[in-house]
């Protein structure tokens, strides 16, 4: 699928997440300045925002959660513990509402860096549920990875971020099992 058919709002929230790659051990966040280089990136802060230490940890914090709700959109169980610690982060960076001639949108409520950019995600939520795509959201179904990515199948059933590798090794695992199972029933 191309990276155009990824509407916006759901591919900064992907992106986001996929700051951190499970798989790997793969941290992109492994300082504030690394966070606030990924926010200037993103256009989410300007080059001299203060981003801190607490704000690289609350930004970790949101990022595993929203993580946790993509594994919901996948079809798993998510662990109520990881989305009320979700919640108590974002209960620090509160956004009120913008009106204008176009519309609205959600803005972060913080005069800080980290509390705009944590507004623009929550923002980046809204227009996904708004448009549609927020249940398109999803983490790679394989446990080892829990990589987020973007369902852009008919139906909205696919369940991993690659049919040809972490796709292909679930059910050649199932498929091994299966014949595993059948080979010590057989007399």
């Amino acid at each position: 699928m191309s990276e155009d058919a990824v509407p916006p709002a759901a591919r900064l929230l992907r992106d986001f997440v996929n700051t951190y790659e499970p798989q790997l051990d793969e941290e992109s966040l492994t300082t504030s300045a690394a966070l606030r280089d990924w926010l200037v990136e993103q256009r989410l802060v300007p080059v001299e925002a203060r981003v801190t230490d607490d704000d690289l940890d609350a930004a970790r914090a949101v990022r595993e959660g929203l993580r946790e709700v993509l594994l919901g959109h996948a079809g798993h169980d998510t662990d109520p513990d990881s989305l009320g610690r979700l919640r108590t982060v974002l209960a620090d960076f509160p956004v009120r509402v913008h009106l204008d001639a176009d519309g609205y949108r959600l803005v972060g409520a913080r005069s800080d860096a980290v509390g705009r950019a944590v507004g623009e995600l929550l923002d980046a939520v809204r227009r996904a549920t708004e448009d549609g795509t927020w249940p398109r959201l999803k983490v790679c179904a394989r446990d080892s990875c829990r990589w987020a990515f973007y369902d852009a199948s008919r139906n909205q059933v696919r369940r991993w971020c690659s049919m040809a590798g972490c796709g292909n090794a679930v059910k050649m695992r199932r498929a091994y099992a299966a014949r595993r199972a059948r080979t010590r029933q057989e007399p």
